[in-house]
């Protein structure tokens, strides 16, 4: 029970990493808001952690909104009194060439995927900062070192990784971790829709040749959140099966 007594938030929690994250964290004895903009995705989740015997509550947010975090963070605390734990899972595609990708696909992608961020961190880094303790995950992705037709993830994943190290640096002193994990490939009803022949090529670049499981992502958030890592912030960990890059 390495969570016992924390609560969390995470972000992007009805889809299927963030799913995973939240029973894994509720298997370790944390309380979990569960935030999707999906309110219906949310609340699936809170089920599934309530079956196995844990705590949550769905949260319906609009991350890019700074109003709605500000709200959610409140909701938190209101419910739990306390705050310890922000994974920003929240996260989404629009791919095309860059000649070929219109503004509203640019400012959707980076907007929730690092916009978003930065909103939550924000919102929570007081409530952090008073208590003298936090943990802060930040999910990135391999493709932060580039993959044609994803300028704007990319650009927004790599801004992430910035991100960490910025907030890194500045909460450190009062006692807060910030860490960024990037998945490569990994086995998600999201990643099966891929062209069979890409999904081959994509397994064939990866060294260990086989996609991932949504438990090799969670697990690392897992130990990042813990106090088992509590020396260790401004880090972004690869699980990727030792890919490099898409």
């Amino acid at each position: 029970m390495r969570l016992r007594g924390k609560i969390a938030l995470i972000t992007g929690a009805g889809g299927d990493l963030g799913r995973g994250m939240a029973l894994r964290f509720a298997e370790e004895g944390a309380k979990v808001m569960v935030n999707d903009k999906n309110l219906g995705k949310a609340q699936e989740t809170v089920d599934l952690v309530t079956k196995q015997g844990g705590v949550a509550a769905p949260n319906g947010a609009d991350l890019t909104k700074a109003g709605e975090v500000k709200e959610m963070v409140g909701q938190v605390i209101k419910e739990w009194e306390q705050l310890d734990i922000l994974v920003n899972n929240a996260g989404d595609i629009r791919d095309a060439l860059l000649t070929k990708m219109s503004d509203e696909d640019w400012d959707f992608v980076v907007d929730l995927n690092l916009k978003a961020s930065f909103l939550c961190a924000r919102a929570v880094a007081p409530h952090m900062i008073e208590r003298g303790y936090g943990k802060i995950v930040n999910i990135s992705s391999m493709a932060y070192k580039g993959n044609i037709g994803q300028t704007n993830y990319v650009a927004a994943k790599a801004g992430v990784v910035g991100l960490t190290q910025a907030l890194g640096l500045e909460l450190a002193r009062y006692g807060i971790n910030v860490n960024c994990v990037a998945p490569g490939l990994i086995d998600t009803p999201k990643a099966r829709t891929l062209d069979e022949k890409v999904l081959d090529i994509l397994v064939k670049k990866t060294p260990m040749k086989r996609m991932g499981e949504i438990i090799d992502i969670a697990n690392p958030v897992l130990f990042l959140v813990s106090d088992e890592s509590k020396y260790i912030t401004r880090q972004t960990i690869h699980v990727s099966g030792g890919m490099e890059g898409f």
